[in-house]
């Protein structure tokens, strides 16, 4: 990709990162192209339709969840890392209201375009957890699956309205129910 090209189709992205944060999955695409200065055009080549933007979103911030875990890993104490980076994962699937099931569908669908960063995310996640159970810190009978289900669905918690208030706290009873805390 040419440098222009490159800084056009990054602006996007952060233009785009920025709109879905706000109006969620669902953001007016020519509300994106609008704020970013091209015409709706321009935007569709670059992303033909709107799960192409998607996931162009959600695999560069699944790709820093990655890197965010494996830095954990080494910088603090395994219950922290764990806890830390799960809070991190639902924050950043909440940033993108909506597309929750396109990160639990893209996991078991090896063609879909997050796969990839879907499943290093996930093992990143399963390697914080093996870490907290290895410590003593963590339940045994748990695993990578279930880490993810539970961090799915605190996501959703959060996308919900009603539970939206109580997410938080509910958070905690997760964190609390996969952690063991010492006698």
């Amino acid at each position: 990709m040419r440098a222009d090209a490159r800084k056009n189709y990054d602006h996007l992205l952060a233009v785009a990162r920025e709109t879905v944060t706000e109006g969620g999955a669902d953001a007016s695409l020519r509300e994106i192209a609008r704020r970013t200065g091209v015409g709706l055009g321009t935007l569709y080549r670059h992303f033909p339709r709107r799960e192409v933007l998607l996931e162009a979103l959600l695999r560069a911030s699944f790709d820093e969840l990655t890197v965010r875990a494996r830095a954990l890993e080494g910088s603090t104490s395994p219950e922290d890392a764990l806890t830390s980076w799960m809070r991190e994962i639902v924050a950043v699937t909440h940033g993108y209201r909506g597309a929750i099931a396109s990160m639990v569908a893209a996991i078991a669908e090896p063609g879909s375009a997050l796969h990839a960063s879907c499943v290093s995310m996930k093992t990143a996640g399963t390697n914080l957890l093996v870490r907290a159970q290895a410590g003593g810190m963590a339940r045994a009978d748990i695993d990578g699956t279930d880490l993810f289900a539970l961090v799915s669905a605190l996501a959703w918690l959060h996308d919900q309205p009603s539970f939206a208030p109580r997410a938080e706290h509910l958070s905690e009873v997760i964190a609390g129910a996969i952690l063991i805390k010492p006698a």
